[in-house]
């Protein structure tokens, strides 16, 4: 499998420096030099400042306090779930949002966003352009920056906006 093993990390998902865009590919050398030249003609390089972030990140490795933020994130990720638990959701494993399927909820992602900015005061991201297939049914609720008090009030705002 090593010949055919691609492996992909970001400081994003990996050091919660949410769209910092610097990630790195490690995989066989024929595979590699064709990421670099698909990378070369398609993507703008980081400024520095964000890779000199993305350097200090990589060399404190859990000395960045990944292991206290992951356990954060976590209890966040547990109160988004606890309070929309009768909603239908995909439940990440890790990261900072989780998606709500509207579709399921016999509505569309973009009413379902609309009507929670304007009645419970959530921000909710319908995931039209994400996607053209399966990304349209949901929206994003992003709770990196949320404290869990905040959250706990996510039942009541789904209920102000009908759900």
């Amino acid at each position: 499998m090593a010949e055919r093993t691609v492996t992909l990390g970001s400081v994003s998902k990996e050091f919660r420096m949410i769209g910092w865009r610097i990630g790195w590919a490690v995989g066989p050398t024929d595979i590699s030099a064709r990421i670099v030249w698909t990378h070369t003609y398609n993507v703008v390089t980081p400024p520095g400042l964000t890779q000199s972030g993305a350097e200090a990140a990589l060399r404190a490795g859990d000395g960045a306090g990944v292991a206290e933020t992951t356990a954060e994130l976590q209890r966040r990720r547990d109160e988004v779930v606890h309070q929309l638990s009768h909603l239908p959701l995909v439940i990440p494993e890790g990261g900072w949002s989780l998606l709500v399927d509207a579709d399921a909820m016999g509505t569309t992602a973009g009413a379902l966003s609309e009507a929670l900015l304007t009645h419970g005061k959530v921000a909710a991201t319908a995931m039209q352009g994400w996607g053209d297939v399966v990304a349209p049914r949901y929206v994003r609720l992003v709770f990196a920056r949320e404290p869990v008090a905040r959250l706990a009030e996510l039942r009541h705002r789904f209920g102000a906006a009908g759900f």
